[in-house]
């Protein structure tokens, strides 16, 4: 019986082309997924859908349960006639190969602030405003919290920068009463602040009917959605402020101890994420209750859940909440293989995928083959310090796969492998040549190649180097503070020849759907 083998794209939902200057769930979402049907695809990996805050990063939600507003679909809302076509005559020029998330969300917002108020005054869409209530109730264990986290957001961020105070969250500036979520001062903003928790919950309503109808397209079409879980999640989200007994808090909400990575090959210093890290005896006591939920949640958007940092469920990183950098942390042991345990119990056998680049340890290896989990290998990976390894060694070089493991050319936080290769030392350029038999033209459709042939089970490339695109088109610069996370392709990029081009190399290496 054939190996089940996968092929598919990493491309976050917010770098698809669109005329509002972010890429949105709607006509173009839709045409990728055609894009990826035409050329043999069965594999769609996104980054985390929630809302993003400062940074704009997807990996800094204010909630990890919620999806984002930026990617509803405006065209959508005039269809259900929540917006009219004048409501978007005064589209600004936005750039089409970039994000200018100020832009995007000055003009933005306020129409999906009208959005909402429309579809709220039209009583007489009744069918409409049943799905809504539905969709209310249905998601009550989260959705009543972020509401009202986003509406007095809104409200301290207001008052905030009235008084020129910067850095404004929950656990320093908000109201004691509230930002402890005393009992009497939750009734009282639930009251103040109605309409606008309304407002948060129809956009939600709005996300999830959009991405639900472009997740049945997909599968439809065979198409399967990787979705991403970061195991940390902000300070600053509705999941710390609603759930602080399971986080390691002062008195105040603020964290003591934070998350991060050492120095590695990404930072000399490390990286100091700032995310609070988690009572793992609480959580135990309580079943794990939190992250079961938020597993479930995740597995009615996506297909298949990859796991961000994988080894921190194993040990992690912690960083004094002092410190500025992540050189001063200590590896601290957590409960992983417990949380798994109960999660198979209670959910059964999920399609999990495990991040483990890094430092990775034997500990490591051994939790994530107890589970089964699939890992990561990026082949960029496989021809740095080509000196240092003479006899083919390296793990990541592709005929050192395994077979249960998923194939990268690079991943969201690498260079595009053009930029990579541009930027390599001669020995590991000449090592990649000779490896691959190519030339310095060629070398990034050898990795496709690589990829697509290796006995990987999942084989992701990103959209970036199917398009053979420079530096300036990655995704992300870990360290870098602003401007990441902005690229967009253009309408064009999704072209027949391109299509035509994978498919030939997806059904030479066995991975046209079944």
């Amino acid at each position: 019986m054939r190996h089940n083998r996968h092929c598919g794209v990493l491309l976050h939902p917010t770098s698809l082309p669109s005329k509002y200057g972010i890429g949105e769930l709607g006509y173009e979402a839709h045409r990728f997924i055609d894009f990826l049907e035409q050329s043999g695809m069965s594999i769609w990996q996104v980054l985390p859908l929630g809302p993003t805050g400062y940074g704009d990063s997807p990996y800094s939600s204010f909630s990890t349960f919620a999806g984002n507003p930026l990617l509803i679909s405006l065209d959508n809302l005039v269809g259900y006639e929540d917006l009219s076509m004048i409501d978007l005559a005064d589209r600004p020029d936005f750039p089409e190969d970039r994000i200018d998330y100020g832009k995007v969300i000055e003009w933005k917002i306020p129409k999906l602030r009208l959005a909402a108020e429309n579809f709220l005054s039209h009583k007489n869409k009744q069918t409409r405003h049943e799905a809504y209530k539905h969709f209310c109730k249905s998601k009550k264990k989260w959705l009543d919290d972020f509401a009202l986290f986003m509406a007095l957001k809104e409200h301290f961020q207001a008052k905030a920068q009235s008084e020129g105070v910067d850095g404004a969250i929950w656990s320093n500036y908000w109201d004691e009463d509230i930002a402890l979520r005393d009992p009497l001062a939750i009734k009282k903003w639930k009251s103040e602040l109605k309409s606008e928790i309304e407002i948060q919950k129809v956009w939600q309503f709005f996300f999830f009917c959009q991405w639900m109808d472009l997740k049945g397209y997909a599968n439809l079409k065979g198409i399967q959605i990787i979705g991403d879980i970061p195991i940390f999640v902000a300070p600053d989200s509705a999941d710390v402020w609603a759930h602080r007994d399971i986080f390691c808090l002062d008195e105040k909400g603020s964290p003591s101890v934070v998350a991060g990575v050492p120095p590695d090959y990404f930072s000399a210093t490390g990286q100091r994420w700032g995310n609070p890290l988690y009572d793992w005896d609480k959580m135990k006591s309580t079943g794990f209750k939190w992250w079961i939920e938020r597993i479930e949640a995740t597995l009615e958007l996506v297909d298949i859940i990859r796991v961000d940092h994988f080894r921190g469920f194993e040990a992690y990183w912690e960083i004094p909440a002092e410190e500025k950098t992540a050189v001063k942390g200590r590896w601290v042991k957590a409960l992983g293989k417990d949380l798994f345990t109960k999660v198979r119990s209670k959910l059964g056998v999920l399609p999990i995928l495990a991040e483990d680049l890094g430092e990775i340890t034997e500990e490591v290896i051994e939790l994530r083959d107890f589970f089964g989990f699939p890992g990561m290998n990026v082949l960029q990976f496989a021809f740095e310090g080509s000196a240092s390894d003479p006899d083919g060694q390296n793990p990541f070089l592709p005929h050192n796969h395994n077979p249960n493991a998923v194939v990268y050319t690079g991943s969201h936080d690498n260079d595009t492998t053009r930029g990579w290769y541009d930027k390599a030392c001669e020995a590991d350029r000449d090592h990649v040549k000779s490896y691959f038999v190519c030339n310095d033209m060629d070398v990034v459709w050898a990795f496709v190649r690589a990829a697509i042939a290796s006995v990987c089970q999942y084989a992701i490339i990103p959209m970036q180097d199917l398009l053979n695109l420079e530096s300036d088109c990655r995704m992300n610069l870990p360290g870098k503070l602003g401007g990441n996370w902005g690229w967009r392709m253009y309408e064009d990029h999704m072209h027949h020849e391109l299509a035509g081009s994978i498919r030939y190399l997806v059904q030479l290496y066995g991975r046209l759907p079944e």
